[in-house]
């Protein structure tokens, strides 16, 4: 189904602020998002940050980032208020209260006496009868009334649920994964289980979309809506995101890069934004490169795969290497402002567009730069240069001798050249000719010695820019070892 268009539809991305985003969590949001945009809805940012002992001081801030850098703009949330503000959890703690409260005089929840100790017991007593621990199966006959220094649980009678989800079809679940959940902690803060519930239904969310993981926690989210009289929004459950032995889910704990991150690296968001929106979905095409507002028109929940998809960094890098060629020049040079070489600064925009220009089809992340660049405002060193001849089957074979031959006629040559591209590939591949070499040994021989490295731009295009006197320069470099 695509999105229907209404200002009905509301997604949101809720995350606890637990550490830095990293691209199996933002993958989940991307979806989230394209369905507002696509439905011309609304989109909010919500912190979940109840289970105040784990949060990660500055993770909201990388956050908020990581949404901004990928484009991922929100329509209402913690900075930019709303309607139903205020959208920090920690700050509706007035609201679970009163839920709670309404629960608990109603009968449909009640005080937990039992110690850790005791939960303990009973689930060893579980254990041993080879049963699956529910808490309903202890609930005590006699609760005493509820002070907020005991947990409070919500009361739910098992039975079957049916649903239909929105990527994993019509889903069936049995009354052994419904149990009796703590709602209000002894702390007096929510659960995640319980606030995220309430929140949801206050600010109207159309469509919830979560990772995998939670799938099984379904049904007691449907009976919790039931006792607690509310509609239940739509349930998009989302596989998860594989490390690329495409046997773990990617995460922190297992190494996952932040997002922001990749940012460090030059990578363009529009790339990032590609690549996780396709990990998993498709849009039944051959196509692999969407700018965003292609992805805003042709993703359809429908397309969603059952199965998880990879995070694979090659294609990632693939994918970046495309959008950078996408890029006009102009574009490009104010995107890589701060990844050129040291050496670069005091050279002039025109020359950095120009040197730019030459590795455009070559560069994959902006963080290349420094290394495919660093030659035209630096000289190698001679020792730099020496090892690169070495790294070269065709170069290592000629002896000292050979090479000052064939760089000695190369100066002699480009002596007469006016330096344009033209005219260097003219007389150089007449040079060539005269000297009964095959072009490759000449060429890798000059492009080493010019840049000090065997893996360079188009020659001529290089030498052109490089310039008449510092290129002859170069090549009057003495080899010998």
């Amino acid at each position: 189904m695509t999105t229907p268009k209404s200002s009905s539809i509301r997604t949101r991305f809720a995350p606890s602020p637990t550490g830095a985003l990293h691209g199996g969590t933002i993958r989940t949001t991307v979806f989230a998002w394209l369905i507002a945009k696509q439905g011309q809805g609304k989109f909010l940012l919500r912190i979940e940050d109840t289970d105040q002992k784990r949060e990660v001081a500055g993770a909201v801030q990388n956050i908020m980032d990581s949404l901004r850098w990928l484009g991922l703009g929100w329509d209402e949330g913690p900075d930019k208020g709303g309607e139903y503000a205020p959208y920090t959890q920690s700050e509706r703690l007035d609201i679970y209260k009163q839920w709670a409260q309404k629960l608990y005089e109603s009968g449909k929840a009640y005080a937990d006496p039992y110690s850790t100790e005791e939960l303990q017991t009973l689930r060893e007593t579980a254990q041993a009868a080879k049963k699956p621990f529910l808490y309903r199966d202890y609930r005590p006959e006699n609760p005493p009334a509820w002070d907020g220094s005991q947990p409070l649980r919500i009361r739910l009678e098992p039975k079957s649920y049916t649903w239909h989800d929105g990527v994993m079809g019509d889903i069936t679940m049995g009354p052994e994964m419904i149990d009796d959940f703590i709602i209000i902690k002894s702390d007096g803060f929510p659960t995640y289980n319980f606030c995220h519930i309430i929140d949801d239904y206050l600010m109207k969310i159309s469509h919830v979309t979560r990772s995998q993981e939670f799938l099984s926690s379904i049904p007691k989210f449907l009976a919790a809506h039931e006792v607690m009289g509310i509609p239940s929004p739509i349930n998009l459950t989302v596989p998860p995101v594989l490390d690329e032995t495409g046997k773990r889910k990617l995460s922190k704990r297992l190494g996952a890069k932040p997002i922001l991150a990749y940012r460090e690296l030059g990578y363009l968001p529009s790339a990032m934004l590609n690549f996780l929106a396709t990990i998993g979905w498709n849009d039944g095409t051959e196509q692999e490169i969407f700018s965003i507002d292609e992805l805003i028109e042709k993703f359809k929940i429908e397309r969603i795969q059952k199965s998880g998809g990879i995070f694979d960094e090659q294609r990632l890098l693939w994918l970046n290497g495309a959008h950078i060629r996408r890029l006009p020049l102009d574009e490009l040079y104010a995107h890589v402002g701060d990844f050129w070489p040291a050496e670069a600064n005091g050279a002039n925009d025109d020359y950095k567009k120009q040197v730019l220009s030459l590795v455009h089809e070559r560069l994959k992340f902006f963080a290349e730069l420094p290394d495919l660049t660093r030659f035209f405002f630096a000289e190698p060193t001679v020792q730099n240069i020496v090892e690169n001849i070495g790294a070269n089957k065709q170069l290592r074979k000629l002896d000292v001798a050979e090479r000052d031959r064939l760089m000695s006629a190369t100066q002699t040559t480009l002596a007469d050249s006016d330096f344009s591209q033209a005219d260097l590939e003219l007389k150089l591949r007449a040079l060539v000719d005269a000297l009964e070499v095959k072009p490759g040994v000449l060429f890798s021989l000059i492009r080493v010695v010019i840049t000090g490295s065997n893996v360079a731009p188009g020659l001529f295009e290089t030498l052109a820019t490089l310039g008449k006197e510092t290129s002859l320069k170069r090549l009057s470099v003495t080899l010998a070892e």
